[in-house]
């Protein structure tokens, strides 16, 4: 992991306009970003591939992933706010 090395390991390529948040799970395997294209992108950090995925109203301003790794909350610059569960996803203990 790039974290505990400082190298880079991959790019992740998905959204289609600026990345506005990023937040990583407790266990650094997956990251989940909020774009100006209205996306979330849920992340799998071994592979650098898109595991899940999510269209919202507006632009996304802010995400944010729970202790237990599959449960996030993210908010729109229209002041809309999203939870969503990652299903079949487990949970960090």
């Amino acid at each position: 992991m790039w974290v505990t090395t400082g190298k880079e390991q991959f790019t992740l390529n998905g959204h289609t306009s600026s990345v506005n948040a990023v937040a990583v799970t407790a266990d650094g395997k997956r990251a989940i970003s909020g774009s100006d294209d209205k996306t979330i992108k849920v992340w799998d950090l071994t592979t650098g591939n898109v595991i899940a995925s999510f269209t919202g109203e507006s632009s996304i301003a802010c995400c944010a992933i729970a202790p237990d790794g599959v449960t996030i909350v993210a908010g729109d610059e229209s002041g809309r706010v999203y939870f969503l569960r990652l299903e079949g996803m487990e949970e960090l203990t």
